[in-house]
Parts: C-alpha cells; structure tokens; sequence
C-alpha cells in the first residue's frame, strides 16, 4: 500500500443470502420498532437470514438510552402539535429526527462470536460513502463522532443497539430530501456544535429516497459480503424490487 493511503474497511466477496424489505409509503415508526425485534429475535434463533430493512418514517424523535434532556429544544406536546411523535428507545446515541425524505435503515445481522462493534459501525459508514459518491458526493468520516459528514454538517446519522445474542438493531438514517428544520426541536445527535445537511442541500438538486436506496442495498451488499433478496415475509406490504445496474 503507498504511503499516506487510507485501508477501507474489510469486505467479503458476495456470498450469503441475505432478505431486503423495502415497503412502499411511510411506515410508523411503532410499527417498525416492533418488526425489528421481531426479526432480531427470529436472526438469533437462526430462522432467517441477515437482513435488511429501509424505508420511510411520518416526522418522529427518538430518544436513546444517553439522551440528556437539555437535548430537547421543544417540549413534546410542541412536538405532537407540529405533527410529530417522541419515542424513548432502547437504542444507544441521544436524539434524533426521522421523517419524510430521509432513508432509514435496519440492519439485522448477526455478528458472531466475537462482535466487532466498532468496526460493524464502520462498515455502515462504508456503505454510505460508497452510495454517496456514486451521486458525486464525496463525504468523510469524523474521528471524534460516528455518522457521515459534510465537513461540520452532518448528512447521516446512526444508533444502534447489539442484542445478548449480537444481533444488531436499530440503525441508521440519510438525509435525502428532509426538511431540515425538524432538527430545530431537538440537539441531533448530542452535538450542540454541528449542524445537519442533506444531499439534496449538498448537490443543488433534489435526491430522492427512491433514487438512494437501491444504490445503498447494493453497496450493503458489497460492503457486508451478502446478496439481497426481497422478501415479504414480515407484514409490511410488498416489497420494492432491488434494481441492480
């Protein structure tokens, strides 16, 4: 390797079957949260296979288990009156906002014995530069903070959480075409110094939700070494089909 070149990530070649369940529409945030454990439970019996989950929320905030609640700029019945719900979830990272226009994921792999936390959450990192540059957006890494960033703008955000049985939940979320004033209410993310973005601020045009998920399914694919299929199998409509180039 020449000096000063940056090692990504450890990849695998595609080789295991893995399930993408990609409802059309909005999907209430309860509805997912519930399928999730659902499915992380179903993951660590060994029933089905790693998967992964990517749709669109109605306007919600989600609390982690560290969120401070200096971390809340808006009351929640400031929050119900805009037309948004407060969730306190079982995931780790303060708060955040998931909403129209913004792609959400759930990844629900199964990390083996010896899980690597860090480099799991790495990974999904990975996946999103990749996407992103395929748009010509070029995005970075921040040594002091997980999540995607546009220089001090954050455009991706991620919150998981690792089962008994190390199997992930919870996930990750991109700016699309978001509005960002929803982070008005809250302190995305614990960080009172940064500010979010979204790749449609970034670019000048508007990238859609429905023009960035088949680029990030497939770059999951190749980052985490599987091969999606989709599956209906979960009670959340049919699928969209995965388009590959």
């Amino acid at each position: 390797m020449e000096q000063g070149q940056e090692m990504e990530p450890n990849v695998s070649p595609p080789m295991k079957k893995a399930w993408l369940i990609r409802p059309d529409g909005l999907v209430p945030y309860g509805v997912a949260y519930d399928l999730m454990h659902e499915l992380a439970e179903r993951r660590a019996r060994g029933n089905i296979p790693d998967t992964l989950i990517l749709l669109e929320h109605p306007p919600v905030y989600t609390a982690g288990r560290r969120s401070d609640p200096t971390h809340l700029r808006w009351t929640e019945a400031q929050m119900e009156s805009s037309g948004a719900e407060l969730r306190h979830v079982d995931r780790g990272g303060s708060v955040t906002f998931h909403g129209p226009g913004q792609l959400v994921g759930y990844p629900i792999v199964d990390l083996g014995r010896r899980p690597d936390v860090i480099g799991y959450l790495r990974r999904i990192e990975e996946v999103i530069i990749r996407a992103c540059r395929e748009i010509g957006v070029e995005l970075d890494r921040d040594p002091q903070a997980t999540g995607v960033w546009a220089g001090d703008r954050k455009v991706f955000a991620i919150g998981v959480r690792v089962t008994r049985a190390r199997v992930t939940m919870h996930g990750f979320a991109l700016n699309c075409t978001t509005d960002l004033s929803w982070f008005d209410a809250i302190v995305p993310c614990g960080l009172a110094d940064r500010s979010v973005t979204s790749l449609s601020e970034l670019t000048g045009t508007e990238v859609s939700v429905a023009e960035m998920a088949p680029r990030v399914a497939r770059r999951f694919e190749e980052v985490f070494g599987v091969r999606l299929s989709p599956s209906s199998d979960v009670g959340l409509g049919k699928p969209s089909v995965l388009t590959r180039s």
